[in-house]
């Protein structure tokens, strides 16, 4: 049982890797922003519990910032996606520039949040 388990496991990380090696490049820097905006989000998270929380709102606007760009960011790859026909009359251009103006919008907000 614990063969197959293992099996299992192995033929599913095969087939994931597979799948995501025919990603187009782009999609695949996007990932990789979204994936550095949670690490960083974590080291925060891992920071405030070591060290402690004495400026909560920095801490609190510094991990919302993280999120909230991580989420955009996955908004912009949902819309650059060529595979996602729900978006297929929206130009990669305009895309861009909502996640740019949203961004911006994000940090504005963030900002006033620190006082």
């Amino acid at each position: 049982m614990v063969k197959s388990t293992s099996k299992d496991a192995q033929d599913l990380f095969r087939s994931l890797h597979s799948a995501y090696s025919a990603t187009p490049t782009n999609l695949k820097i996007i990932d990789m922003y979204v994936v550095f905006a949670v690490f960083t989000a974590l080291i925060q998270v891992a920071y405030m519990a070591l060290v402690g929380s004495f400026p909560f709102n920095s801490f609190l606007s510094g991990v919302l910032s993280c999120v909230g760009t991580a989420v955009l960011a996955v908004c912009l790859r949902i819309q650059v996606n060529k595979e996602n026909k729900e978006f297929k009359d929206l130009a990669p251009e305009l895309a861009f520039a909502d996640f740019v103006l949203c961004n911006l919008v994000l940090h504005l907000v963030i900002i006033n949040f620190l006082g």
